[in-house]
């Protein structure tokens, strides 16, 4: 039996919009400015969770999702001055995620790559 081409259409455009999410999952190096730090992403259905380490410790990461190979996230971070929030948006390609970091509240951005850990 054949499709009519609106419906094989349709079934594409339907296995492209439920694509897997990428696997995030495990430990990942970066250099973030001056600083290096480690993320460890655990990803369940579309939420992502972990941690981000570095210098200043480590901090729990919040509102995280992975949409097919864009993930986001977020951690708070006490400072001496206070308390702010840090954005975090990206893609991942194999073992390679590019990332933007954003302070939230202000225009200025770190964009910065970091390399899945083998382990």
């Amino acid at each position: 039996m054949r499709l009519p081409v609106l419906t094989s259409a349709a079934l594409l455009v339907g296995f492209a919009l439920s694509a897997p999410a990428a696997d995030v999952n495990g430990k990942w190096r970066a250099r973030m400015g001056d600083a290096e730090i480690t993320f460890n992403f655990k990803v369940t259905g579309d939420k992502l969770t972990g941690d981000l380490s570095g210098p200043q410790g480590k901090v729990d990461l919040s509102d995280g999702k992975v949409t097919g190979d864009q993930i986001s996230f977020s951690v708070t971070v006490n400072s001496g001055s206070g308390e702010f929030k840090l954005l975090f948006n990206g893609s991942v390609s194999n073992d390679q995620l590019k990332l933007t970091r954003q302070r939230e509240g202000r225009d200025e951005r770190l964009e910065f790559t970091a390399t899945k850990l083998v382990t």
